[in-house]
C-alpha cells in the first residue's frame, strides 16, 4: 500500500492497548525503584492511561491484571474508564504468585490446586462479563525444573482439560488468548513453551481460542515474523504483547532493542490482513528506571512508526521482484520503506485526529 490517504486511514484506525501494571511501580526480581506520583489504585492507573490516550489518540483501552486490579464493582470501574474516554481491555489472569502454585497451577499434580487455578480463570471470565472485555489472556508459569519431576504428557492433558473448561465458559463475543514463553521460571520443561504448543491447544479448542505472541518470549535468533505470518494465515493470531528483549524476557519498551524487527513483524501483519482482523496490539512492559507515562507514550509511537513504514511498502513492486527472482530488488523495496522518515506523516495524522503532532512534547 502506498496510497497516502489509505495509509493515514489505516493509522487512524489502529489502536494500541496499554497495560495497567506498567503505570505502577514495577521492577526486576532484584529491585523495584519507586517513583513519585505512581498510581495506587486501578482508578488512578486509568487516570494515567487517559493521559496517554489524550497525547497519542490511539490508546483507548487498558488491560487489567487480576488480582492486581481487583475491585468490588467492576461495572463501576468500567464506567470510570468510560468517563475518561477509555474502555477496559483484556483481562489477564494470575496463577503464578500463590504458594500453592510452586509445582504448577492448572497442570499441578494435585487436583485441589488445579481446581483452585481453574476457579480463578473462571472468575476472570465473570469479570469480563462485568467489564465488557472481549479477551481473556492466559499465561502459565507451569513447568518442571528436573527430569522425572512430573509426567510431561500428563501435564498437557491437565492443561487441555482446564483450557476446555474455560473455553466452554466464554461468551459468544469473548476470546481466549493463549500466550507462550520458552523458559522461566521453569527451566527443564515449560508447559506452553512455544507458538506450536499454543497453536495446537487453540486449534483443538475452536475459533474463540487464539495465540498471543509476546515479542520478548523467544529464543535468540527466532524469526518472529515467520510465526506471525503463519498464525495469520491460519487465522489464529489473536494478539501481541509488545516489548523488547536483549537477553531473555527483558520487558523493555517495544522497538528499543531492534526496531527493524518490529517493522518486519508489522509488515507481516499488514500483509496478512492483521490490521483489520481483530488482532489486539497490546503493550506488556516493565518500566523500571524510566518515567511511566512518557515511556508508554514512546512505546505507542514506536508501534505507530513501525506500522506506518509497513504500510508504505510498495506491495506491487515487491511482488514483481519476488516473481522475477530479483533478490536484491525485493529486499530494496522493504529497505526503502523502512528507511522512510514517517514522523512528518504521523504528525499530519495526529493533527487530523485533533491532537498535538508531537505526543511527547504535548505531554
Amino acid at each position: 500500500m502506498s496510497d497516502v490517504p489509505a495509509v493515514k486511514a489505516a493509522l487512524k484506525s489502529q489502536a494500541v492497548e496499554t497495560p495497567s501494571w506498567a503505570y505502577g511501580n514495577s521492577g526486576t526480581r532484584f529491585k523495584v525503584f519507586a517513583q513519585p506520583g505512581v498510581p495506587r489504585t486501578p482508578q488512578e492507573k486509568l487516570d494515567d492511561a487517559a493521559q496517554v490516550h489524550a497525547a497519542t489518540g490511539v490508546a483507548p483501552t487498558v488491560a487489567l491484571h487480576i488480582p492486581w486490579d481487583r475491585v468490588e464493582d467492576y461495572g463501576a470501574l468500567a464506567k470510570y474508564a468510560e468517563e475518561r474516554g477509555l474502555k477496559l481491555g483484556a483481562i489477564n489472569s494470575n496463577v503464578f504468585q500463590d504458594d500453592d502454585y510452586k509445582l504448577g497451577s492448572v497442570t499441578h499434580p494435585d487436583p485441589a490446586v488445579r481446581r483452585k487455578a481453574l476457579g480463578h480463570l473462571l472468575e476472570c471470565v465473570d469479570i469480563m462479563d462485568a467489564t465488557g472485555s472481549r479477551d481473556l489472556k492466559l499465561w502459565f508459569s507451569d513447568g518442571t525444573n528436573y527430569p522425572g519431576q512430573d509426567d510431561i504428557a500428563a501435564r498437557q492433558d491437565r492443561l487441555a482439560e482446564a483450557l476446555s473448561a474455560v473455553y466452554e465458559r466464554l461468551g459468544e463475543d469473548q476470546r481466549m488468548l493463549l500466550e507462550y514463553k520458552f523458559f522461566e521460571p521453569a527451566f527443564y520443561t515449560t508447559d506452553v513453551p512455544d507458538w506450536g504448543t499454543a497453536y495446537a491447544h487453540c486449534l483443538k479448542l475452536g475459533p474463540k481460542a487464539q495465540v498471543c505472541v509476546d515479542t520478548g518470549h523467544h529464543a535468540p535468533g527466532t524469526n518472529i515474523e515467520f510465526i506471525v505470518a503463519l498464525l495469520l494465515r491460519e487465522k489464529k493470531l489473536g494478539a501481541f504483547d509488545f516489548n523488547s528483549r536483549f537477553y531473555a524476557d527483558d520487558d523493555l519498551m517495544v522497538g528499543a532493542a531492534d526496531p527493524f524487527q518490529l517493522f518486519r513483524i508489522m509488515y507481516e501483519v499488514v500483509r496478512g490482513g492483521g490490521l483489520t482482523s481483530g488482532v489486539a496490539f497490546m503493550l506488556d512492559q516493565c518500566h523500571n528506571i524510566e518515567p511511566k507515562i512518557p515511556a508508554i507514550i514512546r512505546s505507542v509511537m514506536n508501534v505507530q512508526e513501525a506500522t506506518a513504514k509497513a504500510l508504505l511498502v510498495d506491495r506491487d513492486a515487491l511482488a514483481t521482484a519476488q516473481r522475477e527472482g530479483d533478490v536484491l530488488g525485493a529486499n530494496a523495496v522493504l529497505m526503502d520503506a523502512y528507511n522512510t522518515d514517517v514522523r512528518p506523516l504521523l504528525a499530519e495524522v495526529r493533527e487530523e485526529l485533533g491532537i498535538a503532532p508531537d505526543p511527547m512534547g504535548a505531554y
